[in-house]
């Protein structure tokens, strides 16, 4: 979100500092992991929509000024119990806005998606319009165009403490301090720090948490059935709350060593400071066990583990608005783990409020106000 909101400020002539604590992309936070889900039947909220229908011109756009591959679409499935939010929500969305979607019965699953086993009771949707992205690739995309268009950009340069008032923003890190009109905390699984940062002894003016998720590579007995071209991207609910999900074998490796797969569910709260980003043998037992029931076909050794730190808010929806008490700071990207598929709209929006206080995008349903 940093470095788009970034990239969108510069290209619009305003002079920009972006302070980042490591030099991204990285693996440190919650951008790592070599590819995320982009969907737009999207059973989160139908509001969404809208920005993810953004978000992907924006991507593209990007593409286009960088001639760099950021957005694959595969297409994308969805299978779980047809009383779970997760279905009832996606076909809530694309009936509201419109979209192409498919609905297929437990019997129909297996013949059209022969790569899943699905219980008895499950449903299926097909969504034409997802994919997924390179975030490594973007976020360095967007740094490049940020620059080019005159945008300071500062890394391994944590920042120590901010404050603001009628008269701007001050921002102290480890080598300097800066002063600003605007501040845009951006800081992903430092945000709950950054928002208790005001220098004015304060708590953060919004409860997040933070926790340690792990993606895991494995490598099929015959990888070329989960191919990019053939299978798509893929989520799948067993209880209707947690969501394993996955990703085609890039022919490149882009993706990472192997078929990519992960368990978005809620964990252990962790210290972006101090987790140590290191997953263990036992990260991979809930993967392994669900490839094992009902994706038997890309069952196979561990090849490799990463550590993706989700930033949480009570409900998982996002946080995208002027700081309660200080308009002068704008606050973004505790996104709950969903969020990186919005990177791109959710710079535009953040360059809007830091200019103006408002945006045309509809983000009333992410406002702080509502905690």
């Amino acid at each position: 979100m940093g470095s788009a909101a970034a990239y969108h400020l510069a290209a619009r002539g305003k002079r920009t500092l972006g302070l980042d604590r490591s030099a991204p992309p990285h693996n440190l936070g919650s951008h790592g992991g070599l590819t995320r889900m982009t969907r737009l039947v999207y059973a989160e909220h139908p509001d969404y929509v809208p920005l993810l229908q953004r978000a992907n011109e924006l991507w593209r756009r990007l593409e286009r000024d960088t001639g760099r591959t950021i957005m694959q679409t595969t297409g994308g499935v969805y299978i779980g119990p047809e009383s779970s939010r997760y279905i009832s929500g996606a076909i809530e969305s694309a009936t509201r806005h419109g979209l192409p979607f498919e609905a297929l019965r437990a019997g129909e699953i297996a013949a059209r998606f022969p790569w899943f086993r699905a219980p008895s009771g499950s449903v299926a949707i097909a969504d034409p319009g997802a994919g997924f992205l390179f975030p490594h690739t973007a976020i360095d995309a967007q740094l490049h165009l940020a620059r080019a268009s005159g945008a300071d950009i500062h890394t391994n340069e944590p920042v120590l403490d901010w404050h603001a008032d009628t008269a701007g923003v001050r921002v102290r890190t480890a080598r300097a301090t800066y002063h600003a009109d605007r501040l845009i905390l951006a800081g992903g699984a430092w945000m709950p720090k950054l928002l208790a940062q005001s220098g004015q002894g304060g708590t953060p003016a919004i409860k997040l948490t933070v926790t340690r998720q792990t993606l895991a590579w494995v490598d099929p007995p015959d990888p070329g059935l989960f191919a990019l071209g053939k299978l798509p991207v893929w989520a799948f609910t067993l209880d209707g709350a947690t969501v394993y999900y996955g990703f085609p074998i890039t022919p490149g490796g882009e993706g990472g060593a192997g078929l990519k797969l992960a368990h978005h569910a809620p964990l252990v709260p962790t210290d972006p400071d101090t987790d140590p980003r290191k997953a263990t043998a036992d990260d991979a037992v809930p993967v392994l066990a669900f490839l094992r029931d009902h994706m038997p076909q890309a069952l196979g050794p561990v090849l490799d583990q990463q550590v993706c730190l989700y930033t949480n808010t009570a409900d998982d929806h996002f946080v995208i608005d002027l700081h309660p008490g200080k308009p002068n700071i704008v606050i973004a990207s505790p996104c709950s783990g969903h969020g990186f598929k919005f990177a791109s709209v959710i710079g535009e929006i953040l360059a809007d409020l830091a200019e103006s206080g408002s945006t045309r995008h509809d983000i009333r349903f992410l406002s702080a106000g509502r905690f």
